[in-house]
């Protein structure tokens, strides 16, 4: 009986609650922990690791030529979008003439394998312009198919592939 009349006394004069001394106990316990994991030396993948969709990339090399309709069609439909979605302008493609490849895979053998090809773009106000592509494997939705990159000179409003198309190119 005098402790439950005692307990309250004693508990009121302390400048810390009991309750925020274990807060603070418990974080630092966790913040040391959290601390051990961090510096933890990195690891090579286990074996299970490896096996469960970390098995890296298996390129085929089998690239899309540069004559390729499809990815032909994927550069007009882009390049359309681009205009009428950021530039409010009705600039469309409207054909390609002198279609050549520059080069394929120039850089290291584990790169992602790509095609570079140039040519000319038939704008739809009867000009044309050079267009630089490559089309690189693996680098379409969601990684399953072939991916495009182009830049047609001269109408790089945003300048992403730089002076003359020079990103765009091997």
């Amino acid at each position: 009986m005098l402790r439950a009349k005692l307990a309250p006394k004693l508990t009121a004069r302390l400048p810390v609650k009991p309750g925020r001394i274990a807060g603070a106990g418990v974080a630092i316990v966790l913040a040391v922990a959290l601390s051990a994991v961090a510096i933890a030396q990195a690891r090579a993948a286990t074996w299970l690791e490896k096996n469960f969709w970390m098995s890296g990339p298996e390129y085929t090399r089998d690239i899309p030529g540069c004559d390729y309709h499809p990815a032909l069609d994927r550069i007009i439909t882009n390049f359309h979008t681009k205009e009428f979605r950021f530039w409010n302008s009705e600039m469309r493609i409207v054909g390609f003439e002198n279609i050549q490849e520059i080069d394929t895979m120039p850089w290291a053998a584990q790169s992602i394998p790509r095609r570079f090809c140039r040519g000319t773009a038939v704008i739809n106000d009867n000009s044309k312009h050079p267009i630089f592509y490559s089309i690189a494997e693996d680098t379409g939705m969601v990684g399953m198919d072939w991916g495009v990159n182009f830049c047609v000179e001269g109408l790089d409003r945003s300048d992403a592939y730089g002076a003359g198309c020079r990103a765009a190119q091997p």
